[in-house]
């Protein structure tokens, strides 16, 4: 993916997975790329298609979820570019968990029973859900890894007032909701999720992606009880498969861990499950679009001229 320039450009920031511009400090341009990353290593091939999946569904869900929650996006003007304004962003993550899977699984395997502040109940098993869903945030890291934080340490180091956690955390609770009610019409289990919120103004926005299987963890619906009898794993669409690959293969992003090899039928493999996550929660067919990078230039800024003429 080039790297570019656009006109009243003020900043830009190479993430793990997208490329962000900023425009004359008020608008951003996210593009988001092919890469993926595990345990916030990215790892070295691309997965065809990703950024495209990524960005529509967060598109598509940002736009249905306006009435929960103000958020950041404008317009998609490219398959994989959403434009959007400017936040400054709070250094948290707000995850989401309905069920003990993941990393609240492994913190639960271990023994532990407090996970960010909050107390998980005995007698679980992996999967199962929780008696009501969990907050459990992060530290937002500039680079290397997250951090798990209590919402009394969020509210106690400053790195939110009060009012605004309180603020986010009805707005995580309403939208994960959301979430699982669409999940399931679709024969899908929102299992967890996180969300990123910033402030524009007095304003407390939600920003870059949800409910896309970068940020969020879906099960089938189908069997799911039956095989939480039985003590089988459950079949998942989400990034986890990824993760649990690297681990199997003896990779958790540590000192002097190695990223395994990535033959080309593994590649194919993320990039059908990830285009599989996208028919199923938003319910169409898949229809990869490959721009060339002028002609995402010309769209991007087509876009950014029009948005400057109403001011945004």
């Amino acid at each position: 993916m080039s790297i570019y320039h656009f006109m009243d450009q003020t900043g830009f920031y190479k993430g793990k997975v997208r490329d962000v511009y900023t425009i004359e400090d008020r608008l951003l341009v996210m593009i988001a790329s092919d890469r993926i990353s595990a345990f916030d290593v990215i790892l070295p091939r691309l997965i065809p298609y990703k950024g495209q999946v990524l960005n529509q569904i967060a598109a598509y869900m940002l736009n249905a979820t306006r009435d929960i929650c103000p958020n950041w996006l404008l317009t998609s003007p490219a398959p994989n570019v959403s434009i959007g304004k400017r936040c400054d962003p709070y250094r948290v993550e707000m995850v989401i968990r309905g069920n003990l899977t993941g990393h609240a699984w492994r913190t639960y395997q271990s023994g532990q029973r407090k996970l960010c502040g909050v107390t998980m109940p005995e007698g679980l098993k992996e999967n199962d859900y929780f008696p009501h869903p969990i907050i459990t945030p992060s530290t937002k890291a500039e680079a290397g890894h997250d951090e798990d934080i209590s919402k009394e340490e969020i509210i106690g180091r400053g790195l939110v007032k009060e009012k605004d956690y309180i603020r986010m955390e009805k707005y995580t609770l309403m939208l994960f909701e959301y979430g699982k009610q669409l999940a399931a019409e679709r024969g899908l289990i929102l299992v967890d999720t996180k969300y990123e919120f910033g402030k524009i103004g007095d304003t407390i926005c939600l920003m870059d992606e949800i409910h896309t299987p970068d940020s969020s963890r879906y099960f089938y619906a189908e069997g799911f009880e039956e095989r939480q009898r039985k003590g089988e794993k459950q079949k998942q669409l989400s990034k986890e498969f990824v993760r649990e690959w690297l681990i199997a293969n003896g990779f958790m992003g540590k000192y002097g861990q190695q990223v395994p090899v990535m033959t080309d039928e593994w590649i194919q493999t993320i990039s059908n499950r990830y285009i599989e996550l996208y028919e199923k929660v938003i319910g169409e067919e898949f229809i990869p679009l490959q721009l060339s990078d002028d002609e995402t230039f010309f769209l991007i800024n087509e876009s950014l001229t029009k948005l400057k003429m109403l001011q945004y």
